[in-house]
């Protein structure tokens, strides 16, 4: 046999041989494992070593989502912020949900806990496609250009009680304690500057605290605290899903380009300068992620709610582009923990 694919021996050699005792009847793979060919044996199809090590991941897979949480690694997907870039989170999880991808927990921050919050309340993906499509800053916020006018006139902030409002239209007044997958999310303690991550009362509060931008909108109130965007302290929470017990982290990040897109008013501007001042955190943060997935939308603006379908269909490409490592990264991880049992 030659030498390159024996290199390949423990993932696909070791995988198959531990399947066989890890599910009885390793056929049931679908795949046949060949045995010694006699001389006058068909030649065999060539396969070289990625070709056996992609059958056999494809082979695995679906064993392997079938697998409750205990007897596999506990998955985690990240949802980072970028404003209207996030509405890309809305085609990941498109394609997440159609592959099966086993999500044992999910952890947002700004754009990232909306969406996130959504797919923790099990609403379906059309229903979560229809908000994205149809979102508008008049439908999350007071915002409007007579009001920015006012706030520049007479310093009093806008709100994001329509954001919330609009989150309970959605999925009700949920709890973090009603939710079918585990959700946490990010927010900033304007007082103290600490990174608050919750995890428990109503969830559509919660969300709405983590994609608050200050100084243009209203802190949002939460027990002894004022609470801002969560992206200022932490726009890529791998961390937190760290700190949580996630095995494996399916990151989605959806950085801009600035060059592309220079800031014009006080909201880009500020957005702007917020993001930067966090960079060499997320560099750090994106460092502990398995998979990352980073959808095309760096020339969409924060504010640019009117691009959505084309952010869903960026996420939902970058996704689909994204499943062979992704699998390949699960059934990986999965039997290198088994094999050291």
């Amino acid at each position: 046999m030659k030498k390159a694919r024996s290199a390949k021996v423990s993932l696909v050699g070791a995988a198959v041989l531990f399947s066989l005792t890890l599910f009885p009847g390793g056929a049931s793979f679908g795949i046949d494992v060949p045995s010694a060919a006699s001389p006058s044996s068909p030649a065999a199809p060539s396969f070289d070593a990625a070709d056996e090590e992609s059958l056999v991941v494809d082979a695995l897979w679906a064993k392997f989502k079938a697998l409750p949480v205990g007897k596999r690694a506990k998955v985690a997907l990240v949802l980072g912020g970028g404003g209207a870039r996030g509405l890309a989170h809305v085609g990941v999880l498109k394609v997440l949900r159609q592959e099966g991808v086993p999500v044992d927990m999910i952890v947002g921050t700004s754009v990232g806990a909306i969406v996130g919050a959504l797919a923790a309340a099990d609403v379906p993906t059309d229903e979560i496609e229809k908000m994205g499509a149809e979102i508008g800053w008049n439908k999350l916020t007071d915002y409007s250009k007579s009001n920015l006018v006012k706030l520049l006139v007479s310093e009093e902030l806008l709100s994001t009680k329509k954001m919330e409002d609009y989150l309970h239209r959605m999925f009700g007044d949920k709890t973090f304690a009603d939710l079918k997958t585990p959700f946490a999310c990010l927010s900033t303690d304007l007082r103290t500057g600490e990174q608050i991550i919750l995890r428990e009362g109503n969830v559509a509060l919660a969300a709405r605290a983590s994609a608050t931008m200050p100084g243009v909108f209203q802190p949002v109130p939460y027990r002894h605290r004022l609470l801002v965007d969560g992206g200022i302290v932490d726009n890529v929470p791998t961390d937190v899903a760290k700190l949580l017990g996630a095995d494996v982290i399916v990151c989605v990040n959806v950085p801009p380009d600035f060059s592309r897109n220079a800031p014009s008013n006080v909201l880009t501007t500020l957005n702007q300068a917020i993001y930067i001042q966090g960079q060499v955190i997320v560099q750090e943060r994106l460092a502990l992620a398995d998979v990352l997935i980073e959808p095309q939308v760096k020339d969409v603006n924060a504010f640019e709610l009117w691009k959505s379908k084309e952010c869903m269909a960026a996420g939902e490409a970058a996704a689909r582009k994204a499943m062979p490592a992704l699998r390949k990264a699960l059934v990986s991880r999965f039997f290198k923990s088994r094999m050291k049992q």
